[in-house]
């Protein structure tokens, strides 16, 4: 079997916020075409949306080396494509690049095999995917409205976990890294006002997006966690650099995450060896795709700490998260924005199974999904890519 093309499309998933705003959010799909008639999809989304335009024009700046390629060689095909880019940095679009081709070459090698991709990948260590819920709280701004939200969407759907991000800075906070007293006092009503809602056995994980200074993280992450008794505290400090991380950890009560702006397991090195984190989230669109996914969840077993990737963006993102989780002794819950299961759904010829707070794959090969190409090339946006590309 070989390669014959390899084709992106930059979709605009029309996601709304509790407003009736449109959320400013691209995706980018790639579709890998054989001399056999299988075809492979993948996906190399980011934020913000100008990151899925640019993995996407890496995409096809790197076809002319997988033409004529056999798909099912994976791993030789993934280290061609890391290794070609590291004179310019092979993490973050490079990476993004590599997990998007990843993931339809897996989705290839599965149909070709008539397997689905848990299966090629050692097979299923459960029936489900436990997930925990965000997005479930647009046009959320008292803490009786988070609250009600909690309980009338997030505990109505099953989950007994859930995310948010609400420690807001203005600007002149963000250039500094610090929060207002009165921000971090909403932030704190928010929390508490979820936590009776739910109850004391609900998870509660909170997202702080790399934003806050040494003093703030520890500050904020103490104080929920007290008060609230918060599961995680996510990216507390900026991920250019593990020296603040050092910092915060061992001064900090509640259990950190890491690992959402992290790329290839060569980033993690550092964090399984010093200790930094007591659950990893790396993104399978920027991480390396399944094949980088799975070595740095292996790497993860090794020190004890659960495996939970981060997912907020497209519909084989997703898919493709949970082929892997089915497999994972390690694996804590996946990632998934209750806002956008209708999105994930328009790209996809039937629905995903969500339920109690779980999803449940197909046992069809590959992926275990079909696009849905119709919608893709209708929400497709028009590029202006160089003509090289074409």
């Amino acid at each position: 079997m070989k390669i014959t093309n390899i084709r992106t499309y930059i979709v605009d998933p029309l996601i709304l916020t509790g407003g009736g705003r449109q959320r400013p959010l691209r995706w980018m799909f790639v579709r890998v075409d054989t001399d056999e008639g299988i075809t492979g999809w993948g996906e190399g989304s980011s934020y913000p949306n100008h990151g899925s335009d640019m993995i996407g024009f890496g995409v096809l700046a790197a076809r002319e080396a997988l033409i004529g390629e056999d798909p099912t060689n994976i791993e030789p095909l993934w280290q061609k494509l890391f290794r070609r880019h590291t004179s310019v940095g092979a993490r973050g679009i490079a990476s993004g690049v590599v997990s998007a081709i990843d993931i339809a070459l897996w989705d290839i090698t599965g149909k070709a095999a008539n397997k689905p991709v848990y299966q090629l990948l050692g097979g299923k260590m459960r029936d489900d995917v436990d997930l925990y819920a965000n997005g479930w709280f647009d046009g959320c701004e008292t803490p009786d409205q988070y609250a009600q939200q909690a309980r009338d969407v997030v505990l109505a759907a099953g989950h007994t976990a859930l995310k948010l991000s609400p420690l807001h800075q203005d600007e002149a906070n963000q250039r500094t890294g610090g929060i207002s007293p009165e921000a971090a006092d909403t932030a704190s009503d928010i929390v508490a006002a979820i936590r009776e809602a739910v109850g004391p056995n609900h998870e509660i994980l909170i997202d702080a997006h790399g934003n806050f200074n040494v003093p703030t993280a520890i500050r904020l992450g103490n104080r929920l966690f007290e008060e609230s008794n918060i599961g995680w505290f996510e990216e507390p400090v900026p991920a250019e650099s593990n020296a603040a991380l050092k910092l915060v950890r061992p001064q900090m009560a509640v259990p950190i995450s890491i690992g959402e702006r992290l790329f290839t397991r060569h980033d993690f090195v550092e964090i399984f060896e010093s200790r930094l984190a007591d659950y990893i989230m790396p993104d399978i669109c920027l991480a390396g795709g399944i094949t980088e996914m799975r070595k740095i969840a292996n790497m993860a077993e090794a020190y004890h700490i659960p495996f939970s990737p981060h997912d907020a963006m497209g519909s084989l993102q997703i898919v493709s998260g949970a082929q892997l989780c089915m497999t994972l002794p390690n694996f804590y819950r996946l990632e998934h924005s209750m806002g956008r299961i209708a999105s994930y759904n328009r790209y996809l010829q039937e629905p995903l199974n969500f339920h109690d707070g779980k999803l449940t794959l197909s046992d069809k090969p590959g992926l275990g999904v079909e696009m849905n190409v119709d919608e893709i090339e209708r929400t497709a946006i028009e590029m202006e890519f160089p003509e090289a590309l074409l």
